[in-house]
This record gives C-alpha cells, structure tokens and sequence, in this order.
C-alpha cells in the first residue's frame, strides 16, 4: 500500500482513507489497463486522483472498466443453486428416535436441543444436516445480525430494544431459521465475537464484530463430534445455554447479545465421554445404532448411490414428503400452545423422575414439553400417557448417575420404572 499511495504505513493508519466509485458502476473491479495517481501510471482501468483534505487523505474512483454483476434477486438464485446438496430428511431410513427427537425440537425449541450418540457411520451428521430443508420461517427484524425477534423482548438485540422503548419502527422480514457448524477448531473469538480491528482502523471507532454464537439466535447450533470439544468452548456454550445470553468483554468493550439456540450435538461414545455438565444442558438424548437387517441396509446403500449419481434427481423425487413434513411441522408450531397435559399425568412424570433420583427438575420440564410436542405433531389438542411414554426415556436417561458396574442401558430403566408408576 505504501508504495502506490507513496506513504508510509504509520501515515496510512494514521489517516482515514475512503474509496467512493462512480454513480454510474456500484459494483466495480479491477481490468488490466492503468491507474495514475499524482499523474503516475499504476495499474487498473482508471485513475485515481488524491485529494488531500485537512484532517484525511480521500481516494476518488472516477473511472470504472467493469460494470456490476447480476441482480439481487439473481444472484440469491444462483447462490441457492449452488449451495451443495443436502440428502432429504424424507429419505433417511430407519433411525426413528434421533429423526423424533429433532423434529421435536424444531416444533418447540425451549426442550433445549437434542445429543445424539451412536456407532460412527450410522447417519447421524447426515440427519441433523438434512433438517434444514424443513426448518420453518420466523419474523426477524431486518439487517439485524442477532436475529433479533421484533416481537419478544428477550429476543431482542440491545440495539433494537433502545428503538422498541423509544416507538421507533423498523423493518421486519422472514427468514428461515438458521443451522450453524461449530468446529471443533474454532477459537473462542469466533465462537464469542470480538472486536472490528477494519473500523479500529480505517474509521478509529470500536466495533463489535458478532461471532457464530450471535449468527444461531433463534436457530440450530449442531456441534459434530461434541465429545472432542475443547473445554474453554464448551464453558463458552454452557454459559450462553444457562443464560441465554452471551456477554462478551474485549478492549474496553463489554457487549451482550441474544444466544437462544437449539443445542444439537452428535459423536461416538467410544471416543470419549461428555463432560456432565453440558450433557445435562442437552433436552434430549438420542441412542443410535447400526441397523442390522440387511434389506435395509440394501436400501440404504442403493438410496446413498442414487443421490450421489444425481442429487438434484433424488431430491425432486422427495419433494412431496417433505412438503408433507414441513406443513406437520408448521401445523404443529401453531397449535403448540393450545395442547394440554392433565395434572394427573404430570404428577406420574414427577414420580418417575423423583424414583429414578433424577437431579434438579431440568428432567420433568423436558418431558413435560416433549410430550406436548409430540401431541401437537400428532395434530391432538391432549397428552396421553403413550405420548409420555414415546419420549420420557429420550428426557431422562441421559440424566441418571452412572453406575459403571451396571450394563443395562438406562433407557430401559426409565422404561421399567415409566410403567411400574403409570400402571
């Protein structure tokens, strides 16, 4: 930079430099033809003349080669058309608990997310991605990067709260929930948010630069291989899953910001165990295993080839199913709130947890509200005790102290007890 604008670095950072294109071209690049700066051919399709005021020194475009590209609209076409294709959840054979558990969660996502642990290969990355396609659309208010709800204020984003209390209105669009990757080797800036060093410099102001955590409110956050995440991350996520906000403070700035999310994470529990407490912070719990009946497998391995020699082909032969599905699910949504669970039947679930000494009440509000779901799914307005029954070992095995002489998988044992109590 210092040898085409002929100053020093520090001479540079010490200015604010700002380029403003031509009215005819918005959207410019480069050509190989020439820039000429103080009449000095460079390089480029136009010139750039410095005007050097009193307090920064401006950069004018006034010439563009290259005009702008394809419209708004198109260009979300062809960004959508290009997105790698995701396998339809339609399509995906067997595995019945992990594919209730996560519809279940999108129908209400205050169960708190859903683990999934199982044998490596049995679908279970390709599951929780394939949900996508079915995740409905919420009101968000627009050009806000934290999602914000413009109608509940614990949804709401510092910035758009201030306009709420003083009548401001803004503009609110729909957008389809979101599903954000966690890596495993994301550094907890990314994960957090941190500061805009490009405004720290070109502007001398201190901007917050929102991290992935910001980017999953009111969304998905799937953690593949959530056993193997770093402890600093998985305290990062244990803080904003028991608040739901995530506070972060860097240089002189301390900023909160909405992290409501649906926890979603997945691994082999022959890699390690998860620590305690972030596996409780997980509403459900789904155990996969390899499916053993071989016209099964037949099928599954034919399905996998199918969609690798033309996904487009596979995914268009799906598309009623998931039509299907994404109206259960929307259905479902709406009517969430009407669904009733009689006293009697909450009374049973608290026994079965109180029995099974389930710690703290994290196990009954679950089952309560996966129960509720599960009717709603159903298209009923009422919970009966089979709905309970479908989802309590889901709720609570994950959640019983572990006896490491004991060989009977837990999910058994809340079963055992689920009818020795509602009987």
């Amino acid at each position: 930079m210092a040898g085409v604008l002929g100053a020093s670095p520090a001479a540079i950072l010490a200015h604010k430099i700002t380029c403003t294109p031509s009215p005819k071209a918005p959207i410019f690049s480069l050509s190989s033809t020439s820039v000429q700066v103080h009449g000095k051919k460079l390089f480029g399709g136009f010139e750039i003349p410095l005007k050097k005021g009193r307090s920064h020194l401006q950069l004018t475009v006034t010439n563009v080669a290259t005009e702008a590209g394809p419209t708004e609209q198109a260009r979300k076409i062809a960004s959508r058309e290009s997105q790698r294709p995701v396998y339809p959840f339609a399509a995906i054979v067997g595995q019945e608990e992990m594919k209730l558990c996560l519809l279940l969660n999108v129908i209400d996502p205050k169960i708190g997310g859903v683990m999934i642990m199982g044998d490596r290969g049995t679908g279970k990355s390709t599951t929780v991605r394939s949900l996508v396609d079915l995740l409905p659309e919420i009101e968000v208010v627009k050009g806000d990067p934290f999602n914000s709800d413009p109608e509940d204020p614990e949804s709401m984003g510092i910035e758009v709260r201030e306009k709420v209390l003083a009548g401001e209105n803004f503009p609110v669009t729909k957008t389809k929930i979101t599903m954000v990757d966690l890596p495993l080797g994301a550094t907890e800036d990314r994960v957090c948010g941190t500061i805009d060093i490009e405004k720290a410099l070109t502007e001398g102001v201190k901007a917050f630069e929102p991290g992935l955590l910001a980017k999953a409110n009111r969304g998905i956050l799937y953690v593949d291989e959530v056993n193997l995440l770093d402890d600093h991350l998985v305290d990062v996520l244990l803080d904003s899953a028991a608040s739901g906000w995530n506070t972060v403070e860097r240089e002189g700035i301390s900023i909160s910001h909405p992290a409501r999310f649906i926890l979603i994470g997945s691994g082999n529990p022959e890699e390690g165990e998860l620590r305690p407490q972030l596996l409780d912070r997980f509403g459900m719990h789904a155990q996969v295993g390899t499916v053993r009946d071989a016209e099964l497998r037949v099928k599954i391995v034919e399905e996998r080839a199918r969609f690798d020699r033309n996904p487009k082909e596979f995914r268009d032969s799906y598309t009623i199913e998931q039509e299907k599905l994404q109206q259960q699910i929307s259905s479902a949504r709406s009517s969430l709130f009407s669904v009733q669970i009689d006293r009697d039947l909450k009374v049973k679930i608290s026994k079965v947890c109180a029995e099974l000494n389930v710690d703290g009440l994290r196990g009954d509000i679950v089952t309560n509200r996966a129960a509720k779901a599960l009717a709603a799914l159903k298209g009923r307005d009422k919970v009966s005790a089979d709905d309970i029954a479908t989802v309590i070992p889901n709720c609570l095995r994950h959640r019983l102290r572990k006896d490491p002489l004991e060989s009977i998988d837990s999910g058994l044992l809340v079963i055992e007890k689920f009818y020795e109590v509602f009987s």
